[in-house]
Order: C-alpha cells, then sequence, then structure tokens
C-alpha cells in the first residue's frame, strides 16, 4: 500500500518541507505541497491523501483547521514540532493528529513512522478496528509485532470490546492470511458436543454420530483458530486442548488415528484466567501454553477519545444506502455520549446508533434521544428478585448499598491487580469528580428498587452468589442460558455453581 500512497506536506516550515518530499519521493510514494487551507481543500477534493505531514505550528489558525479536515477524513496525520512547543503536543492530539515527532528530525524517520502509520490505517480500514487512541495504538503494535509469529494469543478484555476484530486482524496480517480462519464460541456449546465440535467424530462414535464429521481444528489446518470464551471449556476438554497445542495432533472423538494438523491457536476471555486458576476452574498448564503472547484490550470508558470515531463511523454505516439524509449528531448529543460508562463497550455503543438513527426525529440525533439507562451504567448485583419479604427495613437497604459498593470495589481492585501484574505500562490513573460521597448514597437511595437482591447480616459472598442464581434462575423461568447472560458469566460456570449449591 505505501508504494502507491499520497503524502500531503505543508511548506509552512520550508526547511523541513523540502527534503521530507525529496525523501518520501525517493521512497517510492506520491507527494503533494499545498502551502494554504485552500489548497489542501482542493487537493483532498482532487485526490485523497493517504497522509498528512505538519511541518509547522499546530497553533496557527491554518495549520489547526488541516488537522481538523484530516481527521473529520480519517486521514492520519503526522506534526513535526518544534522541540520548544513540546507544550502544543496535547494540542496536536486534540485536534486528533496521530503522531508527534520533535524537529530537528532525519527525513529517513519521517518516512519511517509514515509508513507505520499507513499500515496501521490499513490494518483498521480491513477489520474494522476504530480508534485513535493511546490504547489503540499500543494495540495495533502489538498485532503488527504478533502476526507474523505462529505462537499462540491470549487475547483479555471485558464483552464487546472488540476481541474477534483483533484476533481477525493478527491471522489477516499473519502468513496464514488466504487460509481458514475458524471461529468457535467455546461458551455457546454443551461440553457434550464442544469436543466433537473442535476434534470432529468417527462414524458410530456416539449415538446420533451418524457419519464422519470433520472438527474445527481440522478445517482450520494451515490457518488459524480462534477460541472464544476459553475460560468456560471443561475439565476434559481443556486436557484434549492442551495436548493439540503441544503436539499439533489429536484424535477424533471415536478415532484410533493421529490426525497431525498446523494450526495457530488465538484464544479469548473476558474474565481473568489467573483468577480461575488459582479457583481450580482451569488447568495452570493450559493457561501458560495459551497466554504465550497476550494482548489487553481497554474498555471504552478507559479510551473516550475514540467514541466520537466510532460515533461518526456507526453512523455512516447505518445510514449509508438509506436514501434518506441524516444530518447527523448535534454536539451536546456527542458530549453525553463520550461521557456514559458504557459497561457494555464498543458492542453497546454501536446497537444504540443503531436504534437512534432509526428512530431519530429530524434525522439528527439530539441529546434528548438518548435513553436515561446509557447512563446508569450496570447493576452491581444485576439480579432482581421477584418478591422480597415484608420485613426488609430502610437500615438493611443502606447496608445492601454498601455491599454492592465493596463489591464493586473488590471487582475494581482485581482487575488492577491483573493488569500491574502484566506489566506497570497497562496502569493508568483516573481523576473522578462527582458530588459527594453522602449525595451518591442518597440518590442510589432512592434509585433502588423493591425487588433486588438484598444482603442480609450474616450472610457470606457464597450465600449471597448462591441467592443471586436462584433470582437469575427465577427469574428467567429455570432457562439456564438466560440467567448465565443476566449473571454476565458463561453457561458452563453456571452449572458448575448450580450443582455447587444444589440448586439443579
Amino acid at each position: 500500500m505505501t508504494t502507491a500512497a499520497t503524502i500531503l506536506i505543508t511548506m509552512d516550515d520550508l526547511e523541513t518541507a523540502v527534503p521530507l518530499n525529496a525523501a518520501f519521493e525517493e521512497a517510492g510514494f506520491n507527494t503533494d505541497m499545498v502551502s494554504s487551507l485552500d489548497d489542501v481543500r482542493r487537493t483532498v477534493k482532487r485526490v485523497k491523501p493517504d497522509l498528512v505531514i505538519l511541518t509547522g505550528a499546530v497553533h496557527e489558525p491554518h495549520a489547526a483547521h488541516l488537522a481538523e479536515l484530516a481527521h473529520e477524513q480519517e486521514i492520519p496525520s503526522l506534526a513535526l514540532l518544534e522541540a520548544t512547543d513540546s507544550d502544543q503536543g496535547p494540542r496536536a492530539s486534540r485536534l486528533g493528529v496521530a503522531e508527534v515527532l520533535a524537529k530537528p528530525v532525519a527525513p529517513a524517520d519521517v518516512v519511517s513512522t509514515a509508513r507505520r502509520l499507513l499500515r496501521w490505517r490499513d490494518m483498521q480500514e480491513r477489520t474494522g478496528i476504530v480508534g485513535e487512541s493511546t490504547a489503540i495504538k499500543e494495540m495495533l503494535f502489538k498485532i503488527e509485532q504478533m502476526a507474523p509469529a505462529s505462537s499462540t494469543v491470549l487475547i483479555e478484555g471485558e464483552s464487546g470490546t472488540g476481541k474477534e476484530l483483533v484476533a481477525k486482524a493478527i491471522h489477516e496480517f499473519s502468513p496464514r492470511r488466504g487460509k481458514a480462519f475458524i471461529t468457535v464460541n467455546c461458551a455457546a456449546l454443551p461440553e457434550t458436543l464442544l469436543e466433537s465440535e473442535l476434534f470432529g467424530h468417527e462414524k458410530g462414535a456416539f449415538t446420533g454420530a451418524a457419519e464422519r464429521r470433520l472438527g474445527r481444528f481440522e478445517l482450520a489446518d494451515g490457518g488459524t483458530i480462534f477460541l472464544d470464551e476459553i475460560g468456560e471449556i471443561p475439565h476434559s476438554v481443556q486436557v484434549r486442548l492442551l495436548r493439540v497445542l503441544e503436539s499439533q495432533a489429536f484424535f477424533r472423538v471415536g478415532g484410533t488415528e493421529p490426525i497431525q494438523v498446523n494450526v495457530r491457536v488465538v484464544a479469548a476471555t473476558n474474565r481473568s484466567l489467573k483468577e480461575r486458576v488459582a479457583l481450580g476452574e482451569f488447568r495452570e498448564d493450559l493457561f501458560y501454553r495459551l497466554n504465550v503472547l497476550n494482548i489487553y484490550l481497554a474498555p471504552l470508558r478507559e479510551r473516550r477519545s475514540d467514541i466520537p470515531l466510532l460515533v461518526h463511523r456507526f453512523i455512516g454505516e447505518f445510514t449509508r444506502g438509506t436514501g434518506t439524509p441524516f444530518r447527523g449528531i448535534t454536539p451536546a448529543a456527542m458530549q453525553r455520549l463520550v461521557e456514559a460508562p458504557w459497561p457494555g463497550n464498543v458492542r453497546q455503543l454501536r446497537n444504540l446508533i443503531e436504534s437512534m438513527v432509526v428512530l431519530a426525529p429530524g434525522s439528527e440525533i439530539r441529546a434528548s434521544d438518548i435513553p436515561d439507562d446509557v447512563f446508569e451504567g450496570p447493576a452491581l448485583l444485576p439480579v432482581r428478585v421477584s418478591h422480597l419479604p415484608q420485613d426488609i427495613q430502610p437500615g438493611n437497604r443502606e447496608f445492601e448499598f454498601i455491599l454492592r459498593s465493596l463489591m464493586d470495589l473488590r471487582y475494581q481492585v482485581e482487575e488492577l491487580k491483573r493488569r500491574v501484574d502484566e506489566g506497570p505500562h497497562r496502569v493508568q490513573v483516573i481523576e473522578v469528580a462527582g458530588p459527594p460521597v453522602a449525595d451518591v448514597v442518597s440518590d442510589r437511595m432512592e434509585s433502588l428498587q423493591p425487588d433486588e437482591v438484598v444482603y442480609r447480616p450474616g450472610m457470606t459472598m457464597a450465600q449471597v452468589e448462591k441467592a443471586a442464581i436462584e433470582a437469575a434462575l427465577k427469574e428467567t423461568g429455570g432457562n439456564r442460558r438466560e440467567a448465565a447472560q443476566v449473571l454476565g458469566i458463561g453457561e458452563r460456570t453456571l452449572y458448575r455453581k448450580i450443582n455447587r449449591y444444589q440448586l439443579g
């Protein structure tokens, strides 16, 4: 892609721009040098450039306008700033500049940086990964490093952060591109079928096995297999999976001949596998075999600068081809979306934009169109009970809120510990401004529903968990799959807990 790319270079600093133009031409790029915003607009209209390089100070109005124009057009930009203008770095980031280099800088280094930005842009366009935040840049850098290898990759992140997109990117930019990319949702298959689904079976291997069936590993030979929700696989399958990872060979269910394959495994989980190992729910040796390479996907609330990009991308996606003009989204509505908690991450944002595009009056999303429940965040105990005993006292309600807050804090501490264990670069300090705690407690007490799970003095955390599971099963009419979704856990985890608490 880079050999045919067009680079736009501003002439604000001719001493820098002229050697840069020569270096890019020598490297095989097409170049255009521009001196004013009008020139830029004409150039963008004639042929959309692949990269814009700002050679002057970004506080100048024309440079700021150009950076904003490039950002609106989803064109990456690179700013070259004087060492004395280091304070302009944050301003450049706010304008949507993808990278900042300090002058003086060798033209070869600028060309190298431009190649990287173009590779990342190509990767994002081909995979659907959207974002310019530091978290996204770190992730793209890791994908670029990991893709050429054949090592196993473990992708960790909350539900809705785009783990499958990352897995596809690893495959697409690996030597295995063009070969099969097979996806298996390990949580969606019951234990009795998962082994056959992964490894296949021979005719007559079990009741209903009327013919030989090739498993997903066999179908992925030469390519990549993506094992989503890897933490939900039962122990019996964990043993077989470990053998496949170590030997690249397996037996079909009911088979006697080993099947040799060449498959790269990319696994994903929305729960800490280290924690599951500590609880005895996941094999330690399998964890280390899966965790050869690791990518962590930051939740949307930790990369809020990407929200406007995602919103505009989704609006374009859902209005394309409708034939009805859509004016977009108001600044006030965008600000509300940026401030929302997004427990469902990108998936939740995408679904919301789709509904608002369909329902927005006047073909424009306004702040009043955004449902209030978007700002409520996830319930700390996400289960309701149909009926509560009549002897619930207000004091117990307050204690319930305290318990909920403590549980939420425990989850945050566990997540922080996991990220610290993985490396200091994962830790991020977030300043939170808000009303006094007493006001928050008061507001929360007013919003508590009379049918929520309530802690009673003397209850252990296990008893609270049991009560939550009982409530979920009651609310879903005994449907375990729906109950698992309500609780935010996998079906197999729910089955184990049902057996543990003898609820079946």
